[in-house]
């Protein structure tokens, strides 16, 4: 593509001024101050939202569609991960909300699908924390947002520093105790809510001359709106960084966390109707353990220069039990036996390892100060899955097999990665980001993929993948006022072949030799920035292009289904983000706040013309609504703090195919618009005493965000009526 060659010529252009520049020239303009990877960010500001700066730590988001969100002053419910809450004012964020305890975190945008976030590439301060991000990139763990500083959102460009999806990045940034300016600190928030709901959060913290530490545990549990949906989940986090000099650091850390949750199965819409709190699945069980260890080096080596290796690991464990045909099949007493059925069984077990070093540096290229960021990536990642074991005919949680687990499977992939991405200024008030990354990508299945009647093992088809990406982008920004700037980028994107797509059953389908990953590239144009200390905003418009989507479709005359490349789709819209402030746009009050906020995107996502799956050629894609609203207004007066908002998302689609009339199992069909509002007020009894609470689903509206064919379902699962909390903080 022209940009690709666009940004090869203004990369080496770069790396031939560095090699030219004189070593001791002194920095004469635009001189970079570097906001460190874990900061304090926004706390003097009741605002919750923040626009990226230019560079954090050893990463450019200049030119880029970002976004940051202070965890300090959001306005919601953090203790249950209420993401339509914390993500308020990030336009365009559609969420699965069928989860009452947070625990799975399903958002995406721009028409994509918000399954376990699996659009995005999902991070902990820096570093993968999904299943497997080539084959199996659902995050089933998710921080809890109590211990969350910032959660920094970068859209399609991010993958330029990032590698696959399409969405771009969510980074959870951890609190380490760097904003805490003393020995030893003690923090506590304990909250109770509805539904048996109780969160015990407990921190320590500190720090030194030359360490900072911090520390904490997490509990929660409760037993959810709905029948059958209690929970709890254990979480623990340990990290300490030690300043060898000021400017060499290494920092060691680890992540365990453990959640066990009931869950209450689909329904049908009749059922809906009828009561939508009622369960018919009083047996089905969802496990996970996940272990995230890490250590970094950061190495300061100059005020030009500043160099980061994370050495990381994900080490986790995914179980499930229960009975989960169709909600139209009873789980009930078997006459014959005088038991329940047997229920199925599935686990898998992730074992991941990977390495990230980046650099980046200033240098001169004329007069202006420049900017030049590159690192490497070494990544190799297992996953051992066994699944549809037969389980016991018990109710609780209980993941004893009888016999062998018909699929035995091991999928491994490989990935080693290298980037390059520079901000030239060409003059004071334009910049201009080309970037380059490149993959080397291998992937592969063997095992067992169950027993054919005679009980003789199917082997899977011997498959491995081993393939090359060179992605290019360029972003840009024009600096109208000293506060806003018109941003622009574009840049290619891939999604891998997923774990699913290389274990088709060699008796009923074939993957095509030819199968090749989803790519397309994503761009951005907009205009955003801050008005004074009263107004900002970010207005853009979007475009996706997203290729070669793997599908199954059966060719005419087959006996067969063929796992192949089934088409294109596109999507493309408007996002837009404005909060003002009133009272400090009319008067100089310090005391008094009153805030208007809204975030709106228009999206317009379709299946290509020729898309090779007649039933869904020129359909709209499933899950993609075209309007989400997200407003509301906050009423401060010193240490009280009022905020109402109102959530609408527009109707969509379950299936590629857009059915809207239901399916008699719920699994199909139309999911309708909803609008839910929220209340939440605080109040500082002094700078270490406070309590929040709040009112999700003020109105107490029936809805649901999803239909699913299978697991947690099958059916439509409902979201949460109205429900409340309270949190009591407190710092010693």
């Amino acid at each position: 593509m022209k940009y690709r060659f666009l940004c090869m010529i203004g990369l080496l252009t770069a790396a031939n001024a560095i090699a030219q520049a004189p070593e001791k020239k002194q920095l004469d303009t635009l001189h970079l101050n570097y906001l460190p990877e874990i900061t304090v960010v926004g706390r003097g500001s009741k605002s919750d939202y923040q626009q990226m700066p230019e560079i954090v730590g050893t990463n450019i988001y200049a030119g880029k569609k970002s976004s940051l969100i202070v965890l300090d002053n959001v306005q919601g419910n953090v203790v249950t991960n209420t993401m339509r809450q914390v993500l308020a004012k990030v336009p365009g964020i559609h969420i699965w909300e069928s989860d009452p305890s947070g625990i799975q975190i399903g958002i995406a945008a721009r028409g994509l699908s918000p399954n376990r976030s699996w659009e995005f590439n999902v991070r902990q301060n820096g570093y993968d924390i999904a299943a497997d991000p080539f084959g199996y990139p659902e995050a089933y763990y998710n921080p809890q947002l109590q211990a969350v500083q910032r959660i920094e959102i970068v859209r399609g460009q991010g993958s330029l520093q990032y590698g696959p999806q399409f969405g771009g990045l969510v980074n959870y940034i951890l609190r380490n105790g760097s904003e805490i300016n003393k020995k030893f600190e003690v923090e506590t928030q304990q909250t109770i809510g509805s539904n048996a709901l109780f969160n015990s959060y407990n921190a320590i913290g500190g720090k030194t001359k030359k360490v900072n530490y911090y520390s904490f545990f997490d509990h929660r549990n409760g037993k959810g709106w709905r029948e059958n949906s209690k929970y709890f989940t254990n979480a623990g986090f340990g990290t300490i960084t030690y300043n060898f000099t000021p400017k060499l650091s290494l920092t060691a850390e680890v992540m365990h966390s453990h959640i066990r949750s009931q869950q209450s199965g689909g329904l049908t819409d009749s059922l809906f109707n009828i009561n939508a709190k009622e369960s018919f699945r009083s047996r089905n069980w969802f496990d996970i353990t996940w272990t995230n260890p890490a250590i970094t080096v950061t190495n300061k080596m100059s005020e030009k220069a500043r160099w980061t290796t994370k050495l990381f690991a994900t080490i986790g464990d995914r179980n499930s039990v229960g009975f989960t045909p169709s909600i139209t099949t009873k789980d009930s007493i078997n006459s014959l036996t005088g038991e329940y059925n047997n229920r199925v069984l599935n686990l898998d077990q992730y074992r991941n390892f990977g390495l990230e070093s980046r650099i980046i540096t200033d240098y001169l290229l004329g007069k202006m100060n420049n900017t030049l960021s590159g690192g490497i990536r070494f990544y190799t990642g297992i996953t051992h899955r066994k699944a549809d074991g037969k389980g016991t005919t018990g109710t609780g949680y209980d993941m004893t097999v009888i016999g062998n687990y018909p699929r035995d499977i091991n999928f491994k992939s490989r990935n080693a990665a290298a980037f390059i991405e520079n901000i030239f200024r060409l003059t004071p008030k334009l910049i201009l980001i080309p970037g380059l990354r490149f993959e080397w990508l291998e992937g592969s299945a063997s095992g067992r993929n169950g027993f054919t009647s005679g009980g003789v093992g199917i082997i899977l088809q011997n498959i491995k993948r081993s393939r090359n990406f060179l992605l290019a982008g360029i972003g840009a920004e024009y600096h109208v006022t000293k506060g806003t700037e018109i941003y622009a980028n574009i840049s290619e994107a891939y999604r891998p072949i997923q774990f699913a797509n290389l274990q088709a059953p060699p008796t009923t389908d074939l993957i095509d030799p030819n199968l090749k990953d989803a790519k397309g590239y994503n761009a951005d144009l907009g205009y955003r920035g801050k008005v004074s200390n009263f107004l900002q905003f970010d207005i853009s418009s979007f475009y996706l292009e997203y290729n070669n989507r793997v599908g199954t479709i059966t060719p005419a005359g087959a006996t067969y289904r063929l796992v192949t490349n089934v088409g294109n789709s596109t999507s493309k819209g408007l996002e837009g983000y404005a909060e003002v402030n009133i009272i400090k746009a009319l008067s100089e009050s310090k005391n008094t706040d009153f805030i208007l906020f809204g975030s709106y995107s228009y999206t317009d996502a379709k299946y290509s013309a020729d898309h090779k799956d007649a039933a869904t050629k020129g359909k709209r894609v499933e899950n993609a609504p075209e309007n989400i609203f997200r407003g509301g207004m906050s009423f401060g007066y010193k240490n009280f703090l009022l905020t109402g908002q109102l959530s609408y998302v527009g109707k969509t689609f379950s299936d590629a195919n857009n059915t809207v009339q239901s399916v008699a199992n719920g699994q199909t069909g139309l999911i309708p618009a909803y609008s839910i509002t929220d209340v939440t007020a605080k109040y500082k009894f002094s700078k270490n005493l406070n309590i929040k609470g709040g009112i999700n689903n003020l109105f107490d509206e029936r809805y649901f965000t999803r239909r699913a064919a299978g697991y947690p379902g099958p059916g439509l699962l409902p979201g949460d009526a109205r429900n409340f909390f309270i949190t009591i903080g407190a710092k010693l």
